[in-house]
């Protein structure tokens, strides 16, 4: 039976469902085996096809990336043709997740392998112990840190001149925040080249409900008063979902910035389904691209619901395609 047939309780208390609780002084406990993890897969493992290690960002914020690369690029004879770089952001509503925890290794290292690319999978810090834009600060950061650190597998096989981002649900969100700041400092990355933004179910939301989210407000997988949730632990003090953040509908300045994104001809792929309360908001931001002339992809499914692909493998296979087809056409 698949996780979608399985009938699951409606969700009454969002700290439980989330295994989290807050502390007097704003900080979270969040419950360490809740989710499974991962060590990085070295060398001496012949077994597997993926190879993965970990690497510093910035030791002082405590950040660091997860870098995989398909074991083929090592024994291959044509392997002097060097891999697309994916700069991958997790997800987890900017309070939970790491590139470690297994549902996110394996989403990453099945990407590697079947695209192939190399992935590089990096942490930001968590809400609200650092909320917004503390995370977004921290994408950028990774993107200058690739440029810069001395690694032997980005030197030999990630190919710098075809760089994509990419996230799930809440690092969909910075994504496309990081880019657009990317945009803004697109010589300072140099000699990354950034072809195009994934945006894997992204997580943004609003005070108004939409259709999805009154349709789903009892979803047993992603309701509402999670997302809500979340956002009230992630947002700065004092904002509420129409922040830009969250919103970005609402304007604050980022539309000037599309238009950026247009001239250096990056193309945009939005993914979804309708099972995902989020899916309006989703297509929302999808239409408003196309609106400003972005080369944008929407590819959005029926059923489904939030993160499905990252715990279901032959759903992710179907996402291999999609993505594969993306980058082929964004060279």
């Amino acid at each position: 039976m698949s996780a979608e047939t399985v009938p699951l309780p409606s969700i009454t208390d969002p700290y439980e469902y989330l295994q989290i609780s807050l502390n007097p002084d704003g900080t979270l406990t969040r419950r360490p085996n809740a989710y499974p993890r991962t060590s990085a897969t070295p060398l001496s493992n012949i077994s597997t096809e993926v190879l993965s290690k970990d690497i510093p960002i910035s030791p002082e914020k405590n950040t660091w990336a997860r870098i995989f690369l398909p074991k083929q690029a090592l024994v291959d004879p044509m392997s002097a043709n060097k891999l697309p770089l994916l700069v991958y952001f997790h997800g987890g509503g900017f309070i939970l997740g790491s590139p470690d925890l297994t549902m996110f290794h394996e989403f990453c290292s099945n990407i590697a392998s079947e695209l192939p690319v190399m992935v590089l999978s990096a942490t930001y810090r968590l809400s609200p112990e650092h909320r917004l834009p503390a995370a977004y600060d921290d994408g950028m950061e990774a993107l200058h840190r690739i440029k810069t650190i001395q690694d032997d597998w980005l030197r030999d096989y990630a190919d710098y001149t075809n760089c994509y981002l990419m996230g799930s649900s809440a690092g969909a969100n910075l994504v496309y925040y990081v880019g657009l700041r990317a945009a803004q400092e697109i010589d300072n990355l140099f000699p990354l080249k950034i072809k195009g933004l994934i945006l894997h179910q992204p997580f943004f939301g609003g005070v108004q409900r939409t259709e999805s989210e009154s349709r789903l407000v009892n979803d047993p997988f992603f309701p509402p008063c999670v997302s809500d949730l979340m956002w009230e632990l992630s947002l700065p003090i004092g904002v509420d979902r129409d922040h830009k953040y969250c919103n970005p509908m609402g304007g604050g300045g980022s539309f000037t910035i599309l238009e950026k994104i247009k001239r250096l001809g990056w193309r945009v792929l939005v993914t979804g389904c309708d099972g995902d309360q989020l899916i309006d908001r989703q297509i929302e931001l999808m239409k408003m691209m196309e609106e400003k002339e972005i080369q944008v992809v929407g590819r959005f499914g029926v059923g489904g619901f939030h993160g499905f692909e990252l715990v279901d493998s032959s759903k992710a296979k179907a996402l291999h395609v999609v993505l594969k087809n993306f980058m082929l056409s964004s060279m």
